[in-house]
Formats: structure tokens, sequence, C-alpha cells
């Protein structure tokens, strides 16, 4: 019998949790800025205006801690400003670093004025609002695209995935974070379903995206399939990652439908909306940590190595600490100096 041994050297990770920390939160971020906007058109009264509550907590939590991550993950964040003191017009990270602060702060006056009862303001603020998040969607998933050399990350359905799962984790942080706000600005069960349909059409949206690639793939026209089939094939790790990613969109998928019937039940939209959230995380991790093991040209994956402190466990910790902490800061102040004209839920 012959032996043959495989060494695998030691790579260290060019993008690190915290990048999947602030994909994960921006797409969140874009999520809810075109949800704002949508509701904030929405017929006084109606459900999308019952929705706006928890649109612009779930925005002014995600379009905060998601920049807070983006410089962590620069491991020397004083430096930000060389963005713009060597601005790289063919840099995808350079285009971002003028399309972030544009987004972030018509986010942060979209939630003012809600606050300060300003429907003409917000109407006036939405299409910009929407315009800047497709923007931050195209460089975010653009970023990934064009790293050549792996062809998981070098196609077209990365953005396209990134964007859809991000808006069904926005759908889920909804979910969540509407039971924080004050009892009068709660959204109502009639406006929850319309949330779980928004979630329907993002999750059947997915299935026809994953349809369409394998479609392509089996075709001989994507080499980001005949990549994922050699991982198939290859590694089983892989196989059981891909597995387990099939059975969690079933999972979701089915608590989705089952959700017409199940949300007026207590804890069913926390769990509902944590699942959809993990889901749309997990698909990060996967994405940024799981495809840079795989090697380029060697044979064995390279494995990572999570670390406790900062670059690893204690950051992820830290953000998740603070969405914490801003939710909690919004729901006291919200308490303490309520909108000035938000409409009244009313429970369908």
């Amino acid at each position: 019998m012959q032996i043959i041994e495989l060494l695998t050297p030691h790579y260290e990770a060019a993008w690190l949790p915290w990048a999947v920390q602030y994909f994960f939160l921006v797409g969140v971020a874009t999520g809810a800025a075109i949800l704002a906007a949508l509701c904030a058109w929405g017929k006084d009264g109606g459900t999308l205006q019952r929705l706006l509550p928890a649109a612009v907590l779930t925005l002014a939590v995600s379009s905060i801690a998601a920049p807070v991550s983006l410089l962590a993950d620069l491991h020397q964040p004083a430096r930000f400003w060389h963005f713009y003191a060597h601005f790289t017009p063919w840099s995808w990270m350079s285009v971002g670093a003028l399309l972030l602060p544009v987004f972030v702060t018509l986010s942060v006056a979209m939630c003012a004025a809600w606050w300060l009862g300003k429907t003409g303001w917000m109407r006036l603020l939405a299409p910009l609002l929407v315009l800047s998040a497709l923007t931050i969607s195209v460089y975010t998933g653009a970023e990934m695209m064009v790293v050549r050399s792996r062809p998981l990350w070098n196609t077209l359905w990365v953005p396209v995935n990134l964007a859809l799962t991000g808006w069904l984790a926005t759908v889920g942080a909804a979910f969540v974070l509407e039971r924080f706000l004050p009892a009068a600005l709660r959204p109502g069960a009639e406006a929850l379903q319309t949330l779980r349909g928004m979630g329907l059409a993002l999750a059947g949206a997915l299935l026809v995206v994953a349809l369409a690639w394998a479609a392509s793939g089996l075709g001989g026209d994507s080499p980001s399939f005949n990549a994922a089939l050699r991982l198939w094939n290859d590694f089983p790790v892989w196989r059981l990652t891909m597995v387990g990613s099939a059975v969690g969109g079933a999972a979701v998928l089915g608590a989705l439908l089952r959700g017409r019937h199940r949300l007026h039940a207590k804890g069913y939209t926390l769990v509902l909306g944590l699942g959809l959230a993990a889901a749309a995380w997990a698909f990060r991790w996967a994405l940024f940590m799981g495809v840079q093991g795989v090697p380029k040209f060697g044979a064995g994956l390279y494995l990572y190595h999570m670390p406790l402190g900062g670059d690893g466990l204690l950051g992820m910790v830290g953000v998740a600490g603070l969405c914490v902490a801003l939710v909690g800061l919004a729901s006291w102040a919200l308490e303490l100096f309520p909108a000035r004209s938000a409409p009244a839920a009313r429970a369908a």
C-alpha cells in the first residue's frame, strides 16, 4: 500500500471575522433602508406605516454598528483617512470609502426625520436612501467578485446572493427588534404577516437564484459551480457544509410558511427572526472564512483557527454587544423621548 503524505502550509487569512460582521451588518442596513423607504410611502395607518418603527430601529442599529466593524477590520482604525488621501478609483474598497459615509448620513437623517414626525422629509429622503443602499450592495458584492484567483468569489452570483441574504436578515432582525419598541409603536399581527410575506418572497428569490446557478453550472457556463463541485467531491467537510446549508435553507423556508398561523404564538417571531439572521450570517462565514481555506494551487485545505482575542472571538462578541447596547439605548430613548407623530400600532 502506498501512503502519500500531504503537507499543508499555514496561511494567514486576509479577511478576518471582522469582515464577516461588517458584510452581515451592512447587508441588514441596506435591506432596512429599502424597507424604511418603502414604509415611508405607505398609506397612513396601513400595514407598511405600522412596520416603519421596526424598520427605522433596524436601520439605526445596523447602520451604526456596520462602520464600526469595518474600522476594526483595518487593524489601525486611525488610518482610515488614507482612503481619502490616496484615493484609487479602480479599487472597490476605495470607492466604498466614499459611498459608505453617504449611506450612513442618509440613514441617520431618515431615522431623525421619523423621530421628528417629518413625513415629507422621509419621503424626500426615501429615493436617495434606496439609491445609496443599492450602491452599497453593488460595492460590497463587487469587492469580492473582482478576486479572479478564487472562482467561488469571481462570479456575478456572489453580489446577488449577498444582497438577497442580507435583506432576508433584515426581515429577521425586524422580527426580533419589534418587541423592543414601546407598545404604541409595535407593528401588530397584520403588519408582521406583511413582513413574513416579504421574507417568503426573498427566500423564493434565493431558491430561484440557486437553481439558475446550478443550471448554468451544469451547462458548463459557471466556473464557480465547477469549483463548488470539486469541493463536494474532494472534501467531506465541505460536503457537510453544503448539506447543512440545504437543510438550514429548507428549515427557514418551512418556518416562514408555517408562520401564517403561528406568528401570534409567543416567542415564534423571536425564533424565526434569529433563524433568518443566523442563516445569513452563516452564509457569509462560509463564503469568507471557508473559501479562504480552499487552496489555490495545493491539495489540502488551509484550516483557519480563530483566535480568542480582538481579531477573533472577542471581536465578534464585542460587535454583538454593541448591537445589544444600541438596541437598549434606542428603546430607552423612545420611552423617554417618544417619536413625535408615530402612527400607533393596531393589532390586526
